[in-house]
């Protein structure tokens, strides 16, 4: 598994090999280990999910205000993503940046997201099926969502009128969680 770090501090692209024989393919896609000893950050699984879209749907950006924030193991099982990390640290220096990121079924790539960063994706195939290993578990009271249509973002979605859920459709944006004082410390 090889690690590279990606413009925003506490995001990663891990390559990891796809063996493939007449029988189909095989893949190591998630090592703990060899995450701690190239990023040097611990990540304990304390949650996994996975979530099936049609092509135009947008999940995000969430984040999780929990007391440890909530890091994320991002591994597209089949169809392809646009996955999207936003930088929601005030204090950090790529603030209100974010990264798109290509990810399918047949890359051997999957995104680390640290604690702290907004995260969402655009399903651009139908039956795409996301896998999130999460640092800490779902807590309803602690997660939080920031308008992946925010104007001030611009974030370039590949797809023009994705389908949001109604609580992702009514989010609000970068600036108002800011000024409500919603975002990761």
């Amino acid at each position: 598994m090889k690690f590279e770090e990606l413009a925003i501090k506490g995001v990663w692209l891990a390559h990891s090999p796809i063996h493939e024989d007449s029988r189909g393919s095989f893949r190591e896609w998630f090592k703990p280990a060899e995450l701690l000893s190239a990023t040097g950050q611990n990540f304990d699984v304390m949650q996994s999910n996975i979530s099936i879209s049609h092509r135009g749907v947008l999940r995000g950006i969430h984040y999780s205000l929990a007391e440890y924030g909530q890091g994320k193991w991002i591994t597209c099982i089949t169809g392809s993503i646009w996955d999207v990390v936003v930088d929601i640290r005030p204090s950090s220096p790529t603030f209100k940046q974010w990264i798109g990121i290509p990810l399918d079924s047949q890359s051997g790539l999957s995104v680390l997201v640290s604690e702290g960063l907004g995260h969402g994706f655009i399903s651009l195939e139908d039956n795409t099926a996301v896998s999130y290993l999460l640092t800490s578990p779902y807590s309803p009271s602690e997660e939080y969502e920031i308008s992946p249509l925010d104007s001030e973002l611009a974030i370039s979605w590949p797809i023009e009128a994705p389908e949001l859920s109604m609580k992702d459709a009514q989010a609000k944006t970068l600036n108002q969680m800011l000024q409500d004082g919603m975002l990761p410390k």
